[in-house]
């Protein structure tokens, strides 16, 4: 398992024979704070830092905690996502982090967490996404209010 973030990288624009549309980070935490993965203001707060420490746009986030535990919290970014769902019984939480375009670095939202969370160890996996054809010869604009 990996237990480093070495994808991270210093320049955020990716090389590819096709254009990458974003990337997308799969992130397993082990052995976490069991008190943080079930405290909502907190992990809401964990959040945010790290969808601002990735240089990515927070449109609007909620979150839901579960009776006896456990929380979900889903931050909307203008570049797509991140989610992430705790199960503090066995200090475990699974987070997605999707941003497309190549201004941001998710990796770094993963970094985030993992410290925050206290995760003893942890494995991440990230990928591009490539653009579908049918988008890569159109121009598209972000419509923000």
């Amino acid at each position: 398992m990996n237990n480093h973030l070495n994808t991270l990288h210093p320049n955020p624009g990716w090389e590819s024979e096709h254009s990458p549309i974003g990337k997308h980070c799969i992130l397993e935490l082990y052995n976490c704070s069991s008190d943080k993965l079930n405290d909502e203001a907190f992990l809401r707060s964990s959040i945010t830092n790290a969808v601002q420490h990735a240089g990515a746009t927070l449109l609007q986030l909620i979150s839901h905690r579960f009776e006896p535990q456990g929380i979900t919290g889903l931050a909307l970014l203008a570049e797509s996502h991140l989610s992430i769902h705790t199960w503090p019984e066995s200090g475990y939480a699974a987070v997605d982090v999707f941003t497309c375009g190549d201004h941001t670095m998710p990796e770094l939202a993963c970094q985030d967490l993992v410290q925050a969370l206290e995760a003893e160890r942890h494995s991440l996996r990230s990928f591009l996404r490539e653009t579908p054809s049918a988008l890569a010869s159109n121009t598209r604009e972000a419509l923000i209010p």
